[in-house]
């Protein structure tokens, strides 16, 4: 957390068409490996080259003691500063975006399902517990390019009640069950 270094996560794509190996993501992998940028905090991703993706972020939260499924996110109030001292700017997502945007998903039906699953875990929908901070942010944005491809999950603390296991398997249901909402 004293690291004063910027974070940027780099994608590139995966293979498709005539391209077996697609140069962008050899690019971003060899970035990567040879450090080539000494003073960022890189992460990397591969992302198919698909639009039936679903995106899925988790975050964690000290106001939840089950699995929440967050139904909206919210474009402004973002006050609170990250771990570098900074807001949004004008403390907003997107300055001409709508107030709120709610996911495509059905989360209630996520939450069923982990709830009748064969195991201790508990979830509930929640329209607010994002908060106004990066859960939100981020969720918004996402929402913003494709609400029914996106979803975001927020999980207790580690033993809150639940393992590190438990929060896994918790998080592997909800996302079958949102899978099961999509056309394959």
């Amino acid at each position: 957390m004293g690291n004063d270094n910027r974070t940027v996560l780099i994608t590139g794509f995966g293979p498709f068409g005539e391209h077996s190996v697609n140069a962008s993501w050899v690019a971003v992998q060899n970035l990567k490996r040879r450090n080539l940028l000494p003073d960022v905090n890189v992460h990397i991703e591969e992302i198919p080259v698909d639009y039936q993706e679903l995106m899925v972020h988790v975050g964690v939260s000290d106001f939840v003691n089950k699995i929440t499924l967050e139904q909206r996110a919210h474009n402004t109030g973002y006050y609170l500063k990250d771990i570098k001292g900074k807001t949004p700017n004008k403390e907003c997502c997107r300055e001409e975006g709508e107030e709120c945007i709610c996911a495509g998903l059905d989360m209630s039906r996520v939450s069923a399902e982990i709830n009748n699953a064969d195991n201790e875990l508990q979830a509930e929908v929640s329209y607010a517990k994002t908060g106004r901070y990066l859960c939100d942010f981020v969720y918004y944005i996402s929402l913003s390019i494709n609400k029914s491809r996106s979803a975001f999950i927020h999980v207790p603390p580690l033993n809150q009640p639940y393992t590190e296991d438990q929060l896994g398997e918790g998080v592997a249901v909800a996302i079958s069950a949102m899978l099961k909402q999509l056309p394959k």
